[in-house]
C-alpha cells in the first residue's frame, strides 16, 4: 500500500530543501559579515583621512602665515632699500 506524501522521495525532497537552506543563510551570513567589514574599513579611513587633512591644513595655515610675513619683509625692502645697506 503506497502511503500519501510520496514516502522516500519527499524526505529528500526535504533534505535537499534544508540543504539548500542552510546553503543560502551561509551565503547571506558572508555577505553580511563583509559589508560590516567594508563598512568598518570605511569608518576608519574616513577618520584616519579627516586626521590627516586637519595636520596638512595647521601646516599650509603655518605656511601662509610665513609666507605673508616674508610678503611685508620683502615689499618694505622693496620701498625702503637702505636697509640692505
Amino acid at each position: 500500500m503506497a502511503r500519501a506524501g510520496g514516502g522516500m522521495g519527499s524526505a529528500v525532497n526535504v533534505g535537499i530543501a534544508v540543504q539548500a537552506d542552510w546553503e543560502n543563510r551561509e551565503f547571506i551570513s558572508n555577505i553580511s559579515l563583509n559589508v560590516r567589514r567594508l563598512f568598518d574599513f570605511l569608518l576608519r579611513f574616513e577618520a584616519t583621512t579627516k586626521s590627516k587633512l586637519a595636520a596638512l591644513n595647521e601646516k599650509l595655515d603655518s605656511l601662509e602665515r610665513k609666507l605673508e610675513v616674508l610678503e611685508v619683509q620683502v615689499s618694505s625692502a622693496t620701498t625702503n632699500p637702505s636697509v640692505f645697506n
